[in-house]
């Protein structure tokens, strides 16, 4: 049973008079910057033109098909709401200063789009500097609720998450970190869920996608740390659930300068080629001594049909033209990838080309890049689209009169946003819809398209002898 969700595409063009007054107000915003703004939605007239669901750029709920509803739902309590009139002040936590600036600015721009996207004259974001210090990020954040937010979206790193969790206290936190141990919501009220992209559902997205292809024979090529073990405990778990085998497991030390033993290893290397070098001189033997047809010694096959390489960036470069220097040809073997590889000229290393790896899909996002660079003249950082998305989940539950509850802010149908669908869960994670994308010379192409709609989470059946 799945529920209906709302689709995340970006309207493909933009007036140059939607435009214009997005500029301006975005240049309104980043003045007031130093005084601590409260920022409006601007009137509704001044609003980019309204859009079908099929064209919505922000998030919005997703609504579950009337046939599939589950019959409970009617008797289900009321979802805690806001009277119509009440101002909704949510408070926009980012490094504006400091060692993160450039990131914040970016991610604030990106949050004042999805504003004049979605929010209506009621919705206020208080923009906080968090100084790109844990201090600076608890400073931020006492100030935000001392001004009446009701929800606090960021900050970006971590530890400032952490930081800032206990004096939130009932007041709910949407952190961009990508730290799952930030994630809490064992009190009854407030919690901190970790918006960031985590490469668990990564990793079993494509682990998922790659055994439904036949390639059940698997390995792992990832540094030693705690990114490297998370990456490793959910290949093994989506190797399992999938009916596949992790046959061989390669860790290296992140400063590790050179990863070529390391690869050898994982390849058997030395084996192998002392394999084909006596498989050649008993070739050789048999032709000297004239007995055609004497089968070569066997060279033993690697034991994997693909390689998931958990690295991303310049290292992700170094470490790819290794592999079929030492044996692991991208022929053969299917290499595997993380959203570490959705960067800009992936496709130029050679070693890459035909990979797979999961990330968010690709056109949404695309659209927003365009936008933003219509409007502020440079390309948004990857981070720049959470930006955009929670503060447009902040302004749809607002304008729909909806309180910043648990109930809500976890509505088991998600959202549909930039970044594809999510949902909330009740864990503090975030669960995306991802796409499988392969890697061409020239970009990117989708091989399996993203979900637009979450199965809801069921209840187990009681059981028989409990009686219920």
């Amino acid at each position: 049973m799945k529920y209906a969700g709302m689709s995340a595409t970006t309207a493909a063009a933009r007036t140059a008079a939607t435009l214009l007054t997005l500029a301006l107000l975005a240049g309104a915003l980043l003045a007031g910057c130093a005084s601590q703004p409260t920022v409006t939605a601007p009137p509704r007239a001044a609003q980019a033109p309204q859009q079908s669901p099929q064209q919505a750029t922000g998030p919005q709920a997703a609504q579950p098909q009337p046939e599939t509803a589950p019959a409970q739902a009617e008797a289900a309590p009321a979802p805690a709401t806001v009277p119509a009139d009440e101002t909704v002040r949510v408070a926009l936590l980012l490094p504006l200063s400091g060692k993160a600036a450039s990131l914040g600015e970016a991610m604030q721009q990106a949050a004042q789009m999805a504003l004049f996207d979605t929010a209506d004259s009621h919705f206020q974001l208080l923009i906080r500097d968090t100084k790109s210090t844990p201090e600076g990020a608890l400073a931020a954040a006492q100030d935000a609720l001392a001004a009446g937010a009701t929800l606090l979206i960021g900050p970006v790193y971590g530890v400032d998450a952490k930081a800032v969790a206990p004096a939130a206290g009932t007041v709910p936190v949407l952190s961009f970190s990508n730290d799952a141990t930030v994630a809490d919501t064992h009190a009854p009220a407030g919690g901190t869920w970790v918006l960031g992209f985590q490469p668990q559902d990564q990793v079993a997205r494509v682990v998922s996608y790659a055994a439904s292809r036949g390639l059940t024979r698997l390995a792992l090529l990832a540094p030693v740390g705690s990114n490297g073990d998370m990456v490793e405990q959910a290949m093994r778990d989506a190797a399992a659930k999938a009916g596949a085998d992790v046959t061989r497991a390669a860790r290296y030390q992140p400063t590790q300068k050179d990863v070529s033993d390391t690869i050898k290893r994982l390849s058997n290397f030395e084996q192998r080629h002392a394999q084909m070098a006596a498989a050649r001189e008993t070739a050789a033997a048999a032709k000297e001594g004239g007995k055609d047809g004497k089968p070569m010694a066997a060279v033993e096959d690697l034991s994997f049909q693909a390689i998931l390489i958990a690295e991303g960036g310049q290292r992700l470069k170094e470490v790819a033209p290794l592999l079929p220097f030492f044996d692991i040809d991208p022929g053969p073997v299917r290499f595997l990838g993380t959203g570490q590889w959705d960067e800009p000229g992936i496709g130029r290393e050679p070693a890459l080309v035909g990979g797979w790896y999961a990330s968010a899909a690709p056109d949404a996002r695309q659209g927003f890049e365009k936008r933003f660079n219509d409007v502020y003249g440079q390309r948004p950082p990857r981070l720049a689209t959470l930006a955009y998305d929670a503060t447009a989940l902040a302004a749809v539950l607002a304008k729909g009169h909806k309180a910043y509850v648990r109930e809500n802010l976890t509505d088991p149908n998600g959202f549909a946003g930039i970044d594809g669908v999510f949902r909330l869960l009740p864990t503090g994670q975030v669960e995306r819809g991802l796409s499988v994308l392969e890697v061409t010379k020239t970009g990117v192409t989708v091989v399996d398209p993203a979900p637009t709609s979450f199965t809801p989470v069921t209840a187990p059946a009681p059981s028989p002898n409990t009686g219920s």
